[in-house]
């Protein structure tokens, strides 16, 4: 018996006259997910999208793994079809889910009937189909309100389907249906959880990394690499901007005020980052920053940094606990990567006594001894561009 795989939708079906561009979307992004996995067909029908084996080759099993991992859905479940017809939904009902019938101690039947042509009514249908499984699985009582396994029944335009209960989905929007973003990703714990936070939302990200060779080294790139990886899995396929930031903060340190080196790398950071968002059309900046976190981290500071550039910066995690980014973390898989022991260029040249409330106008003139504009070209004539496999 081959399972169809049936995908809910999430704040998709909130939207109006443009839904269904949000739906293309996310079916998009599900074939691509499952393409590895054999031949699929996935259309949309009744806000439930469908996922059906084309061959006996397609590993649904491997489908239905992956597809938890793509934004846009709410649950989904694996699922047997029938002939719209209440012995035939029994008959499968029966067969479908012997193993588990076999293993509960109490369960309930719960319809729902979408093609309002059927002749019962969903709670018709409910009793109708426990009552004969209850003859056919005597050891198992019917509990309404706490079953241990729930029968559901979808009775819908093309067929009647019978699954247990659904899993929970990745949820958000479809990535790609809330445009373009750059988003800052260095090897620590806090950016690979805001780069999928903003994912979650629909948004395509581009991640940059900004890099300090040989005071950072390949070790250190290299984690990076690994943690986009793992991000891979829920934004799609990614390459990774690597921006050369020696000179820069060389420079920095050779020429501007100890206390500041942290505010002005960041003021660079932002500038870079805005000219590589523009040329892939990309409308905002996001970042891993925690309000009060770290020094740079203060109203104060963060909005010198972000006075540099017009471009929207968004910050997934500024309200969030420390505790609740670092339990995200390990959910993502990306927290024993990012406490491997190899810094990133945030770590470089550290101030010892950061300003932490500095007024924008302090800022601009310890930055004034640099020429910005020439070390800005430099670093992004020297990208490097890391595709992922």
């Amino acid at each position: 018996m081959q399972d169809i795989i049936l995908v809910k939708l999430g704040e998709i079906i909130l939207k109006g006259l443009n839904r269904r561009s949000f739906e293309q979307k996310l079916m998009a992004n599900m074939r691509k997910k499952i393409a590895p996995y054999g031949n699929f067909s996935v259309y949309c029908l009744q806000s439930t999208v469908y996922v059906e084996a084309k061959d006996e080759e397609a590993d649904v099993g491997a489908a239905f793994e992956a597809l938890k991992k793509v934004f846009g859905i709410i649950t989904l479940t694996r699922a047997a079809a029938c002939e719209k017809d209440k012995d035939a939904i029994t008959a499968l009902a029966r067969e479908y889910l012997k193993e588990d019938l076999k293993k509960a101690a109490s369960f309930k039947v719960e319809s729902k009937r979408s093609d309002k042509s059927f002749p019962l009514t969903s709670i018709e249908l409910s009793q109708y189909v426990g009552g004969e499984l209850s003859e056919a699985f005597p050891d198992i009582k019917v509990e309404m309100h706490d079953p241990e396994l729930t029968v559901f029944i979808e009775v819908r335009d093309k067929a009647a389907y019978v699954h247990s209960s659904p899993v929970k989905g990745a949820g958000g929007m479809p990535v790609g249906s809330n445009g373009k973003a750059v988003s800052l990703l260095s090897g620590g714990i806090d950016s690979p959880v805001s780069t999928y936070m903003i994912a979650k939302r629909g948004v395509k990200v581009i991640p940059v990394h900004f890099f300090s060779f040989p005071y950072t080294s390949e070790a250190a790139k290299e984690k990076v690499l690994e943690l986009a990886h793992i991000l891979e899995d829920y934004c799609g396929k990614l390459t990774v901007e690597i921006v050369p930031f020696t000179r820069i903060q060389e420079e920095i340190r050779d020429k501007c005020p100890e206390e500041y080196f942290t505010l002005i790398m960041r003021r660079f950071m932002m500038r870079i980052a805005e000219r590589i968002a523009n040329d892939y059309g990309a409308k905002a900046i996001v970042t891993g920053e925690n309000l009060g976190q770290v020094a740079s981290q203060t109203m104060e500071a963060m909005a010198s940094t972000q006075s540099v550039i017009s471009m929207p910066v968004l910050q997934p995690l500024i309200g969030m606990d420390k505790e609740e980014i670092i339990a995200l973390a390990r959910k993502l898989g990306t927290f024993d990567t990012s406490v491997l022991p190899y810094e990133d260029c945030c770590t470089v040249f550290t101030p010892r006594h950061p300003r932490t409330h500095p007024k924008t106008e302090e800022v601009e003139k310890a930055e004034s001894a640099l020429d910005v504009e020439a070390l800005v070209e430099e670093a992004l004539a020297g990208i490097e561009k890391a595709e992922l496999f």
